[in-house]
């Protein structure tokens, strides 16, 4: 970037190497510090262990969380609901949001997180209302058993 002086004299240059330098350093750090996966997940929500569980080999392309904390109360979308059958509005807007986009209900991937004390009817129960309102894919996340 060139300057000239009003005296019509030489010319000014400034060196944009070293701003250009601390952009990128920041962009990096940024992107180091900033933790997408954790997102999504409620500390009320203890996850039990298993030594079957692995992590995913890829990211879902769709996914919605719903968590159930250990008195078998599910949060979706920042909210808590009393019980699994008061999250199918929130399935169903979800559903129509995805037809919006020229998407099926099937393509997204129901992601329950369900705390290590709930009890397994609630999950079952929860399952049951995604199938109800068209979802398909279902995944259940565990902490990976340290052996």
């Amino acid at each position: 970037m060139k300057f000239k002086s009003r005296s019509g004299g030489g010319s000014v240059e400034i060196d944009m190497t070293p701003m250009i330098d601390i952009c990128f350093q920041l962009l990096t750090f940024f992107c180091f510090i900033l933790n997408f996966s954790g997102a999504e997940q409620d500390e009320r929500v203890q996850l039990p262990a298993s030594t079957l569980a692995k992590p995913p080999e890829k990211a879902a392309e769709t996914p919605i969380t719903l968590q159930v904390t250990r008195e078998g109360r599910v949060i979706a979308v920042g909210q808590t609901l009393p019980t699994p059958s008061d999250v199918l509005p929130l399935l169903n807007l979800e559903r129509t949001l995805l037809e919006q986009k020229g998407q099926s209900p099937a393509d997204a991937t129901i992601i329950i997180r369900g705390h290590r004390d709930a009890k397994t009817g609630v999950i079952q129960e929860l399952i049951k209302v995604c199938q109800t309102a068209g979802f398909e894919k279902f995944t259940l996340r565990a902490k990976e058993e340290q052996s």
